[in-house]
């Protein structure tokens, strides 16, 4: 198994406040996979991503991809390991406004020893006509194309996507769809995506659905739509 999450458990708070997030995990994710994590507000769902990008830590359970388990990594090997495996894709774009699409994609491709070609990808993300251009000068679903290049460039063996298509309107909202489909078809980078959005569960490779921080269904899919045929 590339992704094995084991009894993960998270709170916050303390005392008589204390709100408990996750309340024992258990996952494994096949390499190249598409996973969709769907749940309303409060499920864990975000949480549970985070905890997968090294961003947050639990409270107990293991993580372990390809055999390295996240918990026994030091400050520094845990920086390295969010480095080279991990990319991540956020609903805010959080690009650096001072700087090219171009060269917002090329800060992720620095930060790689496998970066992908720059040129080949800004042609998959359908900017090549728009990459000399600031953030500013772009439309919510280019920023967004753009957040995509520039997390997907490192080549990491993870995509972490939380909410991705949640400030687009729908059409855009396809076409982001679409461009996640075909990086992880084109470039075989494992997909985990957190969504509220139950359509997008039937462009997925395997479905975890969460409510109150346990998994209530975890299966696949044996006929995936495509993601320009959802419907919602």
């Amino acid at each position: 198994m590339f992704l094995e999450i084991k009894q993960i458990k998270k709170s916050f708070g303390i005392g008589d406040s204390q709100v408990n997030v996750l309340k024992g995990i258990d996952l494994g994710i096949e390499k190249g996979e598409f996973c969709v994590l769907l749940g309303p507000s409060g499920s864990g769902k975000s949480t549970l991503l985070n905890i997968i990008g090294g961003i947050d830590g639990a409270d107990s359970g293991s993580i372990t991809i390809e055999g390295e388990q996240i918990e026994d990594m030091t400050e520094k090997k845990l920086s390295l390991y969010r480095r080279i495996h991990l990319g991540y894709i956020f609903q805010m774009y959080n690009l650096i406004p001072n700087l090219t699409v171009r060269e917002n994609i090329e800060v992720g491709a620095y930060l790689s020893d496998k970066p992908l070609d720059v040129d080949e990808l800004l042609h998959t993300l359908g900017l090549d006509e728009h990459q000399r251009k600031l953030p500013n000068q772009l439309s919510g679903g280019q920023q967004q194309r753009t957040a995509i290049g520039r997390a997907i460039v490192k080549n990491p063996d993870i995509l972490l996507c939380d909410e991705p298509t949640g400030a687009l309107d729908y059409n855009t909202s396809k076409d982001i769809l679409r461009l996640i489909e075909t990086v992880n078809q084109k470039y075989g980078n494992t997909v985990v995506m957190v969504t509220h959005n139950d359509a997008i569960k039937d462009m997925a490779d395997r479905v975890i659905k969460l409510r109150d921080g346990m998994i209530r269904k975890n299966y696949t899919n044996e006929q995936k739509i495509p993601a320009m045929e959802l419907e919602w």
